[in-house]
């Protein structure tokens, strides 16, 4: 295996490949509404300066034409949603149809004709006007898959060369801009294979929703991750092995958005005490308390159940899990957030797609970590390209972590946390967002992150002689980090990958800040980490 030693100390702040921001597009389920007491969120409950495009989910679809799921979608819910553009002129809202319970019969018929997909088009522009939506999102879960007949993977494509044409020619004659035209895809390798003729699919459509998550739940009998960044041996289903394979079908990158989810799965797990990854598990834990679905936790429900809940990070994934007793479940936070930004932004996707805005802590009354903590993370790093206008997020090092034996299979890297804090926030979260020191539970450890940050504009970077041109700001710590004897700690900087060990001895850079020579000096740290799994993380 490759391993490197890692200079800690330099964290690189990457911009877009064309210099603009990336699209952070975020669903709003419809049925969000009907939830009981605190969880019941509205259209207006929404922050509209958030996410760059909201999607409505779900439309219905009747005698091969797109219809509201009810009379008060159409007279209430819709023009709610809508009326979030008032306070946000550059805000774009579409409108989903589909999703998992929806099923395939209903899509394989209207495909099945060109008059069942012309009545199906001439439909979607009437409501999409009518209501305001700037764009259509096909939910198709899958063609050829499911019921679905393997025909319909050209049907597919025909409708979607046939909605862009009607909407090319609908824009030119009303004078209107032209509606856009998404799709929510599988982040499944095989199914994807089936499904989609993916290069065709990259010309087409204006943005492609991949559905990075659900990878693993209680369907299965071993504990695993629903949403995992990186693929371990064994288990190659993770987010960066499903972006990985759109585009090496031919996806461009900056069409391909990365599903995050702001839920998370669980498991019952068989024994207590044994409680790690691939731990024997049979069925789902009990449901939650608000969304009332099993094996389903949406990530304000997890913040209570973190409250007196054992957390671990799992280094190798760069997610953490939790559990309690018998229960256990994979989730998503902010630290894990902000890796899958990091991962985003170095591979030069077009951004990031969160299911759902709802299921995160929307007015911040669970988590005690203000309004929409795990959907202001991805804004923070993906979508306020003016980096110099929005607060510096700090260099983290990855929570502490020690090395957990719960897996015989391998080694698991984890944080021991211990249980949390009251409010059900995490230390490690609070530490990230307020740049105080992290610790490791009942053994007291702590790993402070760098006092200090410089922070330059456009700059040059030389290391031991090799001068690389870099975006536009950097910041570079100038002090060590604490670190117990036996940790690993990895930060979130550019991972060069090569089988060669790699250090730089004597700590010094030479930075320059738009013509100006800096040289910094520190002492060397170094980290020695198994970087496999990071293989493509920025583009490598």
């Amino acid at each position: 295996m490759g391993r490197l030693l890692l200079w800690v100390g330099l964290f690189l702040v990457l911009r877009h490949h064309d210099g603009a921001a990336h699209k952070l597009v975020c669903y709003f389920a419809g049925w969000a509404q009907s939830r009981p007491g605190p969880a019941l969120i509205l259209p207006r409950d929404l922050d509209p300066f958030l996410c760059t495009h909201l999607i409505f989910a779900f439309a219905s679809m009747n005698d091969n034409r797109i219809v509201a799921k009810g009379f008060q979608d159409e007279t209430i819910t819709y023009p709610e949603f809508n009326r979030l553009k008032e306070r946000n002129r550059k805000l774009k809202t579409l409108l989903s149809i589909g999703g998992w319970n929806f099923g395939t019969s209903r899509f394989t018929t209207m495909l099945s004709t060109s008059a069942n997909r012309e009545r199906f088009i001439d439909s979607v522009i009437s409501l999409l006007r009518t209501h305001n939506f700037d764009g259509l999102d096909l939910f198709f879960l899958y063609p050829g898959v499911r019921g679905s007949p393997r025909n319909d993977r050209w049907t597919f494509l025909l409708l979607i060369e046939e909605l862009l044409f009607a909407f090319q020619k609908e824009a030119q004659l009303t004078r209107r801009p032209k509606l856009l035209l998404s799709a929510a895809v599988s982040g499944d390798e095989q199914i994807i294979r089936t499904a989609y003729d993916v290069r065709l699919l990259g010309k087409l459509l204006d943005f492609i929703n991949v559905l990075s998550y659900d990878f693993h739940g209680s369907w299965e009998k071993f504990t695993g991750h629903n949403s995992p960044l990186f693929s371990v041996p064994g288990d190659s289903k993770s987010s960066a092995h499903a972006v990985r394979c759109w585009r090496s079908l031919g996806a461009p990158a900056e069409k391909l958005l990365m599903g995050l989810p702001t839920y998370g799965r669980t498991f019952n797990l068989l024994e207590a005490s044994k409680n790690g990854l691939r731990a024997k598990a049979q069925g789902a834990a009990l449901s939650g308390k608000y969304t009332k679905q099993d094996g389903f936790l949406a990530y304000y429900e997890i913040c209570s159940f973190l409250q007196k809940a054992m957390k671990r990070w799992v280094d190798d994934q760069c997610v953490p899990y939790a559990y309690k007793g018998h229960m256990w479940v994979g989730y998503d936070d902010v630290v894990s957030f902000r890796h899958k930004a990091m991962f985003i932004k170095g591979q030069n996707l077009g951004g990031a797609m969160v299911w759902t805005l709802d299921l995160d802590d929307v007015k911040g009354t669970f988590c005690g970590a203000g309004p929409f903590p795990l959907v202001s993370t991805l804004h923070s790093f993906l979508v306020q390209a003016d980096f110099s206008s929005t607060p510096s997020p700090k260099f983290w090092p990855s929570p502490a972590m020690s090395l957990s034996r719960t897996d015989p299979a391998r080694r698991t890297v984890t944080s021991e946390m211990g249980p949390l804090s009251s409010g059900g926030k995490s230390t490690a979260s609070n530490t990230l967002r307020k740049s105080a020191d992290m610790t490791r539970g009942h053994q007291s450890e702590i790993v402070t992150p760098p006092g200090k940050t410089m922070s330059f504009g456009k700059y040059m970077v030389a290391v031991e002689g090799k001068t690389e041109a870099f975006g536009e700001t950097i910041m570079v710590s100038m002090e060590s980090q604490t670190k117990s004897p036996g940790e690993k700690i990895v930060p979130l900087g550019k991972r060069v990958v090569t089988p060669e060990m790699m250090t730089n001895p004597s700590g010094n850079m030479t930075v320059i800040p738009d013509g100006q020579a800096k040289t910094l000096r520190g002492e060397a740290t170094t980290s020695e980490v198994n970087t496999d799994h990071l293989v493509g993380y920025f583009g490598l």
